[in-house]
């Protein structure tokens, strides 16, 4: 008889004991055989996601993305001069942040 592949990781991991091993018939040891199944587990209800938008969060993002482009802002989070270098216009940036 030829061993498949995770027989063979057994007998390799066993081989480092000194241990003998018997066989029973799945009849005999029921008890065993019970326990050592998984036990089927239901599949998990999926719920939909609901999320509502209110007319309040577009204008809040407008807001935020206003006010993060007024210079006195552009010059706080400009750290290292990195808008300046990937800006499209960095002429514009550097007299604005003078």
């Amino acid at each position: 008889n030829e061993l498949n592949m995770r027989q063979r990781r057994w007998l390799e991991l066993l081989s480092d004991y000194d241990c003998d091993i018997y066989y029973h018939l799945r009849k005999a040891n029921v008890d065993a055989d019970a326990l050592s199944r998984k036990e089927r587990e239901p599949p998990l209800r999926v719920r939909a996601l609901l999320m509502t938008i209110g007319l309040y969060l577009p204008r809040q993002i407008l807001n935020a993305q206003t006010e993060a482009k007024k210079p006195e802002n552009i010059k706080k989070e400009d750290v290292g001069g990195r808008l300046v270098e990937n800006s499209r216009d960095p002429e514009k940036v550097r007299k604005e942040k003078l």
